[in-house]
């Protein structure tokens, strides 16, 4: 598993390719063994993870009656709903690479991509959190979810563009790919699953 000093290198790599510094490839393993211990990416995402289920559990229990509970099998699924996220978008990329003739990037892409959901999932969590200490500022809270997923969409599109080269349709395309279908598969599942509150 890497060490946390390797993920703070890793992250300083991400930092320099969103500012478009070659550099940052000197931080990152884009290796095929680099790509499969990218995944460690999950165990370092817990904690926000960890936040963001707390929260839905919280937002569930309030909309239901009060006599409801949650257990074992709503943290379960929740799991399912996690694990799709970190699968779905891999998936994604490689077909759309393979389509482009863009297969050597997988790699890369799926590495830089893994490490570059930990500092996502931790702003994100913060953004719970806010939710969670500061209800009745929901406003506020859309505005600055909006303004998160435009960060996190504009950061992805430099990273690829450092990948994959100056091809901007084909940068806007995967960098869609690899968000949108993943949220809405998300509040599918959530929805489907039962774990996302009614109403």
């Amino acid at each position: 598993m890497p060490t946390f000093k390797e993920v703070q290198y890793y992250l300083s790599g991400l930092w320099l390719l969103i500012r478009m510094d070659a550099r940052g490839f000197q931080y990152l393993d884009t290796t095929d063994r680099g790509m499969l211990r990218s995944f460690w990416a999950i165990f370092w995402s817990l904690p926000p993870i960890g936040i963001s289920w707390l929260w839905l559990q919280q937002a569930y229990l309030l909309a239901m009656p009060p006599e409801t509970s949650t257990g074992l099998a709503f943290f379960l699924r929740l799991a399912l709903v996690e694990a799709s996220g970190w699968l779905l978008p891999p998936i994604l990329a490689g077909v759309l690479l393979l389509a482009f003739r863009f297969g050597d990037k997988f790699p890369p892409i799926v590495a830089t991509m893994n490490w570059f959901f930990v500092p996502a999932n931790y702003l994100n969590a913060l953004l719970f959190a806010f939710t969670i200490f500061v209800p009745g500022a929901k406003v506020l809270a859309g505005f600055l979810s909006l303004a998160l997923t435009m960060a996190i969409i504009f950061s992805l599109a430099r990273i690829l563009r450092m990948i994959c080269g100056t091809h901007p349709l084909f940068i806007g395309a995967l960098t869609l790919m690899l968000l949108i279908p993943n949220m809405l598969l998300t509040d599918f599942l959530q929805h489907f699953l039962g774990v996302y509150p009614p109403g």
